[in-house]
């Protein structure tokens, strides 16, 4: 099986998994042992990994981290666990900071089994950096992520070769950040950078205030438009795949129809529902083969499967009315909630139970 292939089918336990995890050792068990395992070291080698690892530090004696990766005989990577619930940003990694600085290890994990955070030393030498240079969330899989991951296996670790790409990681995070930040709400600075390319004249109170809301809208639209752009690339790159065809100058789509009614009984798939497939599809690709997403029009609604099973809608876009519903299915039992909408961007906000709706079907099989 694939490194990623792994990383999906333990991600994918992870919605049955955790109702049933309840303290730290639990997460330890059931979802970071299994990581370090895929990652090619043997966690019953003591050896390879060094379980409650112990490093004198100062007056601080018989501290523990939770997991130490060996090489050569050094430990090279330290791990910190907490409780799958732990909030990462409210958590101080205390004793992965202390350990780093005694020890030869130049990699520190911190994580609660769902989000992995890994930190090295590109500020000061042996001193762990405050700001992670890699996250991984196993519950939002985003493929380039996990080809860096990759770099973290036994067969191909090289704290040499990882330090300079792990100096890029972290500030092309940082910038992602700061521009996510910007975006939603810019700071003046910000703002008066974009004001005087446009704006002859004083930067005023007044001007500052409403080139703020320029400045978030110009934003918005502009990545709007850029998705837009990529969305409509892909249909039409893609569009044989669901088997839209031109009758004169309509689109009859002999793929979306009820699978009941061959004659097409009235049912039209507009392009807001093609659009929204994309959008979900776009989304769910981050854990699954794209090619295991199907959409089938009805007459009610347009639902969007996974392998073409009415037993696994993914969801369901309600656009046949003034008010657009969104129907979602990540309850683990299965029972819908239907989301008003005023836009198809923010089926982007519902990434999260999308992914989890796709993981609790794989999670079953």
């Amino acid at each position: 099986m694939d490194f990623i292939d792994q990383i999906k089918e333990l991600a994918a336990r992870i919605p049955k998994l955790r109702d049933n995890i309840k303290t730290e050792e639990a997460t330890k068990n059931a979802l970071v042992m299994p990581l370090i395992n895929i990652l090619g070291y043997n966690v019953f080698n003591p050896s390879e990994v060094v379980p409650e690892y112990t490093a004198d530090f100062g007056t601080k004696k018989g501290e523990k981290v939770d997991y130490a990766i060996f090489k050569d005989g050094n430990p090279v990577i330290l791990i910190e666990c907490k409780n799958i619930d732990a909030d990462l940003d409210r958590v101080h990694a205390s004793q992965l900071f202390r350990y780093f600085s005694v020890t030869e290890a130049k990699i520190g994990i911190l994580t609660n089994g769902i989000v992995y955070r890994f930190y090295t030393d590109l500020d000061s030498p042996n001193k762990m950096d405050e700001k992670s240079f890699l996250e991984i969330n196993l519950m939002e899989i985003k493929e380039p992520l996990i080809q860096e991951l990759k770099r973290f296996k036994k067969e191909s670790f090289d704290i040499d070769d990882l330090a300079p790409i792990a100096c890029d990681m972290k500030y092309t995070r940082e910038i992602k950040q700061i521009l996510s930040n910007e975006t939603n709400s810019p700071s003046e600075d910000f703002v008066k950078f974009f004001a005087k390319q446009v704006h002859n004249g004083p930067f005023t109170q007044k001007v500052r205030e409403n080139f703020t809301g320029i400045t978030k809208n110009a934003f918005s639209q502009f990545i709007n438009e850029k998705i837009n752009e990529r969305l409509k690339f892909a249909m039409s790159e893609d569009s044989s795949l669901i088997g839209i065809k031109e009758t004169g100058k309509e689109e009859v789509n002999e793929g979306l129809v009820d699978e009941k009614n061959d004659s097409n009984d009235g049912i039209v798939t507009t392009e807001e529902e093609i659009e929204g497939y994309y959008i979900v599809k776009s989304i769910i690709c981050k854990t699954i083969d794209p090619k295991r997403v199907f959409i089938r029009d009805k007459k009610s609604y347009c639902g969007i499967l996974l392998d073409d099973n009415n037993r696994k809608p993914i969801c369901r876009l309600h656009f046949n009315t003034s008010q657009k519903y969104l129907e979602l299915f990540a309850d683990k039992d299965r029972n819908a909630e239907k989301i008003p909408i005023s836009e198809l961007n923010e089926i982007y906000n519902y990434s999260e139970q999308l992914l989890i709706t796709v993981n609790n079907y794989d999670g079953s099989l």
